[in-house]
């Protein structure tokens, strides 16, 4: 992917237009163009250059979207971490990709000059403001930018923590820039015209996507700093946002919104869920408020370059999360890696070059989910026999009740039937008589009192008596993570102390 033939052919295409919107202020495509290749010379000048690898530390801002594009410029590896990181998980993660740069906006709890101090290959903090401001060099753009990065050259270190606890390093090449754009372009009919809303942080590859599209299709991307339900909704009326996409939490929390029907949401044109299995009534209850909108189900990881199935537009099966896009086959298999026919549960595997190229500095890891020509994705699903995939959960939140498989997302979804629970956590704790027992977080709609015992009877007019949750503790919020996934993690450490 040429960073810089697209910057200059949309800054050529759409001259004035907004490129982004950022707390009201526009900024068009030719002067994003501008910006990344000052700002390109000016790191240059610091030594960030081909194989260099450059960290931003920053909240959604457009300072962001510069430094990934014009570090992509200089075929430098970007690893962009998290904002919320704390200072021991940011040394671990600068330390381990062998940071040569850093772009940051300070925070009074981070002691950037204690961490420098145990990365030998660090040679510059960057801070947000005078210093950074001070790299935009004016200069005249020459061939040199971009000419010599090839495909297999690494781009990208995205650090995940998943699931598992222990943050691996992804790493993503060059060629794997254009998987997300040329899935969005099979999938949905993203156009100039479009308007897309961002409050997913651009340290995640859901908020990368949204730079790609808005480079690559023309569109328009109005830039959320954080999400918070109401400015999303306000944001979405204000400039006539077309389509977006978010994890199920974020729609529950919209809902919860109590003027949500005094926002004009009639501009939408479609809106994803990703991330997470979702429960169907959650999009269907908001699409009340935006009947115009189709409604869309995608899948794919940050290993994958997302999305690798959508929900078709013309026939949204929106339970399913769609089809494969050409880039990629994908398969359900057994524990012994035996494809499975249709509407057999399994884990998902898939193959094809918009798989990455590995978990950095770790053969092991790589090995293991790569083993035998498959990424073996951790999800559990099937397919039914259109070619439909379907969400099961992740294999390590199977939950074994006597023997019995217990899926978290089906009990989840089970409970947000229910008319006084607004969202539902399960994970499976041990148990001497049954090996595990499920237990359910619940919190419940504004105004509703239901006691545990009302839902767990609910439970059982709808699940078999071993998905029953054993336990069900109602709570005023349930932890989330910065994409707005529920911390099921959090939960199960709570649940132990």
């Amino acid at each position: 992917m040429n960073i810089y033939e697209i910057l200059t052919e949309s800054a050529s295409a759409f001259s004035n237009k907004p490129a982004i919107v950022f707390k009201d202020k526009p900024v068009s495509f030719k002067e994003l163009r501008e910006k990344v290749l000052s700002l390109a010379w000016g790191l240059q000048g610091l030594g960030l250059g081909q194989g260099k690898k450059i960290a931003l530390y920053l909240p959604n801002c457009p300072e962001y979207v510069y430094s990934y594009l014009a570090s992509f410029l200089l075929g430098a590896v970007v690893v962009p971490l998290d904002y919320m990181l704390k200072a021991d998980e940011l040394g671990a993660c600068l330390s381990h990709a062998e940071t040569d740069f850093v772009i940051a906006l300070p925070k009074q709890e981070i002691d950037w000059t204690a961490i420098a101090k145990n990365i030998p290959s660090l040679k510059k903090v960057i801070s947000l403001g005078a210093e950074f401001e001070k790299l935009f060099v004016a200069g005249s753009p020459i061939k040199a930018f971009g000419d010599d990065i090839k495909e297999t050259d690494p781009a990208l270190i995205m650090y995940t923590s998943g699931t598992t606890g222990r943050p691996k390093g992804i790493l993503l090449n060059y060629k794997h820039l254009q998987g997300s754009p040329e899935a969005m372009k099979y999938f949905v009919d993203l156009k100039p015209g479009d308007v897309k809303l961002c409050a997913i942080p651009l340290s995640h590859i859901g908020g990368f996507i949204y730079i790609q599209n808005c480079i690559i299709f023309g569109i328009t991307l109005v830039l959320m700093d954080r999400f918070h339900p109401l400015e999303f909704l306000k944001n979405i009326a204000q400039y006539k946002v077309t389509c977006f996409h978010i994890v199920p939490p974020m729609y529950t929390a919209m809902l919860t919104v109590k003027t949500i029907e005094l926002f004009d949401l009639s501009s939408l044109r479609w809106v994803v869920v990703f991330g997470a299995p979702n429960s169907p009534e959650i999009l269907e209850r908001f699409h009340r408020y935006c009947p115009n909108a189709k409604l869309l189900n995608g899948w794919g990881m940050t290993e994958t370059c997302p999305p690798n199935t959508v929900t078709p537009l013309d026939n949204p099966k929106i339970e399913s999360v769609g089809k494969p896009a050409p880039s990629c086959e994908i398969q359900i298999v057994d524990e012994d890696n035996n494809p499975l026919p249709a509407g057999e549960t399994g884990e998902i595997v898939i193959r094809g070059w918009v798989v990455m190229q590995e978990y950095y500095k770790d053969p092991q890891a790589t090995r293991e989910a790569k083993r035998g020509g498959w990424f073996h994705t951790g999800d559990l699903g099937r397919f039914d026999r259109e070619g439909f995939l379907y969400i099961v959960g992740r294999k390590k939140e199977m939950i074994k009740v006597a023997g019995q498989i217990v899926y978290a997302p089906e009990v989840e979804a089970a409970l947000c039937r229910h008319d006084a629970v607004l969202e539902a956590a399960v994970i499976g704790m041990a148990d001497d008589m049954r090996g595990e027992a499920v237990k359910a977080f619940v919190v419940l709609k504004e105004g509703k009192n239901v006691e545990p015992l009302e839902i767990k009877y609910f439970a059982k007019e709808h699940l078999a008596n071993f998905k029953v949750p054993q336990t069900v503790e109602i709570r005023p919020f349930l932890p989330k993570n910065r994409t707005g996934k529920i911390d099921k993690e959090s939960l199960k450490q709570e649940a132990l102390t």
